[in-house]
């Protein structure tokens, strides 16, 4: 994920993110990033409210159709209902029928909150569904709101998943990756905890330079065999124009938190770029733009991204 906030005022850096390319075998880099990631989504746990998913977003009339048949009134209450539909559209893709999954263990890879697999585990009725995150605020968080049986929540290294090999017959990887030093390495390990015949499924945001990296890993023998690349960039930014329209739930929220005028009004100016405008095709106000200019803000919340992307592999 990139910045994020309770919903949207308290910003974190993200210029930890790689977007790019692997940092090829700068373990002390790396543990830096890893860390720097970890204490900015454990200062998120502690500070987020109770019920917060956060992602980008995603909107198709169908889909959302498709989430209202299987929990009726979802949109009724508490959400924009974006973020569900990212996660209901990574999760339809994968070619099991949504009712039979009695059998399986799915596994979410860079959790955060938790609400996201909590989201799934209403859409599919699964034998075992654990979340995974670097945050250890954000998994004892996860826990204690949201475990019962058959859903629980570990903390562990993406890069270093502590599970067995083949133990996994679908994995979630939603607008995580990115945060990753070595997407190679987690590629590997997804491969790695996948059943024969499991599903990987992941969706996350492209520059044209990361695209291609991940293009020639596909063409590596990573034991996965890529069936589905999608662009869908068009629906994450319907999702966003949503909740950034007057009416939608960026405005909302702000209207909604007790803060002064000052914060009111860069969140207001900021808001739009940390949670996805300049994808949308937002464009700085004067006002940050001088803010950047002054250094108060860093000069860019993301590098831009080209593309939001849905991938699907089957492990060979």
């Amino acid at each position: 994920m990139g910045a994020r906030e309770d919903m949207y005022g308290l910003f974190t850096s993200v210029n930890e993110i790689n977007l790019t390319d692997d940092q090829d075998g700068q373990s002390a880099k790396e543990g830096t990033h890893k860390k720097n990631i970890s204490t900015s989504y454990d200062l998120q746990a502690r500070m987020s409210k109770k019920g917060i998913l956060w992602n980008w977003g995603y909107h198709d009339e169908q889909v959302a159709k498709e989430i209202n048949d299987r929990i009726p009134g979802f949109l009724d209450y508490d959400t924009d209902g974006f973020s569900e539909e990212l996660y209901f559209a990574a999760l339809r893709e994968v070619p099991f029928d949504l009712d039979g999954y009695a059998d399986k263990f799915v596994l979410e890879v860079g959790c955060g909150l938790g609400e996201g697999l909590n989201f799934l585990s209403r859409v599919v009725d699964a034998k075992s569904m654990i979340g995974l995150d670097l945050s250890d605020q954000a998994i004892r968080r996860a826990n204690a709101s949201l475990s019962r049986r058959g859903l629980r929540y570990v903390q562990g290294d993406a890069e270093h998943l502590p599970f067995e090999d083949g133990e996994v017959d679908v994995l979630v990887n939603i607008e995580s990756a990115h945060n990753y030093p070595s997407l190679e390495t987690f590629l590997r390990e997804v491969a790695r905890v996948l059943k024969p015949g499991g599903y990987f499924t992941h969706v996350d945001l492209y520059t044209t330079q990361r695209h291609a990296f991940l293009t020639r890993l596909q063409e590596k023998d990573l034991g996965l065999e890529w069936v589905l690349d999608r662009d869908i960039s068009a629906q994450v930014q319907a999702a966003i124009h949503g909740r950034l329209a007057p009416d939608g739930s960026f405005h909302k929220a702000l209207r909604e938190q007790r803060v002064g005028a000052v914060q009111r009004h860069m969140a207001k100016r900021v808001g739009p770029e940390a949670v996805g405008g300049s994808f949308a095709g937002y464009t700085d106000s004067g006002s940050t733009r001088l803010l950047k200019k002054m250094g108060v803000l860093p000069s860019q919340f993301m590098p831009p991204v080209d593309s939001y992307r849905h991938y699907v592999a089957q492990r060979i």
